[in-house]
């Protein structure tokens, strides 16, 4: 028979397993695309929305979401997977959220679980390269007002 006892002593043992699974948790963001990257301890996968990261669709853009990889090496990725899930928006959207979400798990994972002078390096490495990997892009589509067919075109005049 299981007492009130055993019951917090399994309680604990799940909270303390919990506890050392390292792992964190970042998104990325792209006009209305959101990418959210899970990183935790692993053996170099990566993964996006259930696919891994080599067939990714459109393959157009699949060297734009292999970027972060291929600047910093697939050493730095060896001891991590990471899981991706992205929503929203159109494709290359997606696909700039995606990069920008593995490029800052990465960092905020090498922040936390590894050292200050490794998590410098790979941030700068990605800011010389390109600032949209780790900062997020402001612009958004203008709304449409009265007056015209878009935001700022008026509809043409005629004088006679």
């Amino acid at each position: 028979p299981l007492t009130l006892q055993h019951y917090f002593i399994q309680s604990n043992l799940s909270v303390e397993t919990m506890v050392q699974a390292k792992s964190v948790q970042v998104f990325g963001r792209k006009k209305t695309a959101t990418a959210v990257a899970h990183t935790k301890e692993g053996n170099g996968m990566i993964k996006v929305n259930g696919v891994p990261i080599d067939l990714v669709q459109p393959s157009a853009l699949r060297y734009k979401v292999l970027e972060p990889v291929l600047l910093l090496g697939k050493k730095r990725f060896e001891g991590v997977d990471v899981r991706i899930r992205c929503r929203g928006g159109g494709a290359t959207a997606r696909m700039y959220a995606i990069r920008q979400a593995l490029s800052k798990s990465l960092v905020a994972y090498y922040q936390k679980f590894v050292d200050e002078t490794s998590k410098k390096e790979i941030k700068d490495i990605l800011l010389n390269y390109d600032k949209t990997l780790l900062v997020a892009d402001p612009r958004r589509c203008e709304p449409k007002k009265f007056g015209g067919p878009g935001a700022r075109a008026k509809y043409q005049k005629s004088y006679r």
